[in-house]
């Protein structure tokens, strides 16, 4: 098969990086891809919303099957530009991703099919949840435990423009469960749990992703499968029965609370940086799963290993404020010789020189035993990457660690 996976950031690299060790393909390529990925396969200077653009591209590559990365495109129509023409994609349709392209869509979802989630409040006040409507690239919740926090996040929500929703606070661990789905059913991927805020202790403004880790501790899969029927194929479910089936990969942002799960969001992609921790555990032919899923069949073994990932993100010295451009990168090659896997989110090539160009510049995926292993792998190969105003959490699966040398 020739896949053509659209986006550039370290989600799309895993994303390349686990794809082409399919027997099944015959070519990869990527639009517009990065450096990284360009070490793999073919890179096109093809932005990741000029639907039009993709699809002479499909054309003039012959492509079997396109695999899309970021939410905008597939929130914009680009699977229903690319289908109409005979392209199999896998990613939803504009009707479907409006469960991640609006939230209040999403709520309407979610209170339909009976998913427990945070209730809406009519009027904001602390302790609240105060959330943009629209897409913000992970950026558009603000938690508000104080009227102070309350007002900065009104004003920064406004500033996103669009509807605002206000939930309650939910507290407990949050979880991220991805499942692939092909407009009816679903097949659960490990889950990992991510780290929003910028600085060590979940402290700081939200971004969109400084870390994850695989497993969580206490899911199971007993657990995830319970979890894949109480939230994933209600809504699945739902969806058909307006008319929107949804097929691609669905992701549940998840709190377990005291009183059980609760759905936070939905997403509908592969999440970032949860995928560069999720991927590299992964076991059997992903391209096989997502192919016959993108045809309406959920086909193909997809299995777990028992080693654990520690995904760490490596990001510019004023993220998420702004990204920083044209920084040498230093270390790399040291960084991988070691084991660890080093996936670019945000880089570029001036000349020979490996530079910056973005918030998120990299993600350093260690492997191991266990949590502590691969935090240990990870650590060791980010002390070997430098640039200038690198910015990084230290804290990534500190607490599964630890809870793992306690048991």
């Amino acid at each position: 098969m020739k896949v053509l996976v659209v986006g550039s950031g370290g989600r799309e690299h895993a994303l390349v990086w686990k794809l082409a060790q399919s027997p099944r393909l015959d070519a990869i390529h990527a639009a517009p891809g990065n450096p990284g990925i360009a070490r793999i396969g073919e890179c096109h200077p093809v932005r990741a919303e000029d639907g039009e653009g993709l699809l002479v591209l499909c054309r003039e590559l012959d492509i079997d099957l396109v695999v899309v990365g970021p939410e905008a495109p597939l929130v914009a129509g680009l699977t229903d530009v690319l289908r109409f023409a005979g392209v199999a994609v896998f990613g939803p349709t504009a009707e479907a991703a409006r469960i991640e392209g609006s939230k209040s869509f999403a709520k309407d979802v979610l209170d339909a099919a009976g998913v427990p989630t945070a209730s809406r409040l009519a009027v904001a006040r602390p302790p609240c949840v105060v959330k943009a409507d629209g897409l913000a690239a992970g950026k558009g919740v603000f938690v508000c435990r104080t009227q102070q926090e309350l007002d900065e996040g009104l004003r920064a929500a406004a500033a996103l423009g669009g509807e605002l929703l206000i939930e309650e606070l939910l507290e407990g661990e949050e979880v991220s469960l991805f499942a692939v789905a092909d407009g009816h059913d679903a097949v659960a991927l490990a889950p990992a749990q991510d780290f929003k805020r910028i600085r060590e202790g979940d402290e700081g403004p939200n971004t969109g992703g400084m870390g994850s880790y695989s497993p969580v501790p206490g899911l199971g899969e007993p657990e995830v499968e319970e979890l894949i029927d109480t939230v994933h194929r209600p809504v699945l479910a739902e969806l058909a029965r307006r008319g929107a089936p949804f097929s691609g990969l669905l992701y549940a942002g998840l709190m377990l609370a005291e009183d059980g799960p609760r759905v936070l969001e939905f997403n509908c992609r592969f999440g970032d940086p949860e995928t560069q921790s999720i991927l590299p555990r992964l076991e059997g032919d992903l391209l096989a799963s997502l192919a016959s899923a993108a045809a309406g069949r959920l086909d193909g073994e997809l299995g777990v290993s028992d080693a654990a990932a520690v995904t760490v993100v490596l990001a510019s010295g004023d993220y998420p404020e702004r990204g920083d451009s044209g920084t040498p990168i230093e270390g790399i090659e040291d960084a991988e010789s070691g084991g660890a896997l080093v996936f670019h989110a945000g880089t570029a090539r001036h000349g020979g020189q490996l530079v910056t160009n973005g918030g998120r510049i990299l993600d350093v995926t260690g492997l191991g035993d266990d949590v502590a292993a691969a935090r240990t792998q990870a650590y060791d190969a980010v002390s070997r990457i430098s640039f200038a105003g690198m910015r990084f959490r230290r804290d990534i699966g500190l607490a599964a660690a630890e809870d793992h040398v306690r048991s």
